[in-house]
């Protein structure tokens, strides 16, 4: 993945980072981006979990109501990508304990 990094990303990251609770950060993503993005980004991070579970991606496809291109794009981040969601699936894995 391309490192992008400059004064406005950083702040960015900062803010996501500083906001305390779900419902912050779900007033925040709402004035932020489209219900669109935010759906997307939440089927990204589904089909991230389940590959990492071993789902097919016709299982996800089917489950998640994703292309498989975009299934093989996650994928790669997931393999090749900076552990972003590899992180925030560990994450998830702690919360659901």
């Amino acid at each position: 993945m391309q490192n992008f990094q400059n004064k406005s990303i950083d702040r960015l990251f900062e803010t996501i980072s500083a906001l305390n609770t779900p419902e912050d950060c779900r007033a925040f993503f709402e004035d932020l981006c489209t219900i669109k993005e935010i759906q997307d980004m939440a089927q990204r991070l589904d089909t991230a979990v389940l590959l990492s579970k071993g789902y097919s991606y016709q299982q996800i496809a089917g489950q998640v109501k994703i292309s498989t291109a975009t299934i093989c794009r996650v994928n790669r981040a997931l393999n090749y990508g900076c552990d972003g969601y590899k992180k925030a699936i560990a994450k998830i894995a702690q919360t659901e304990e």
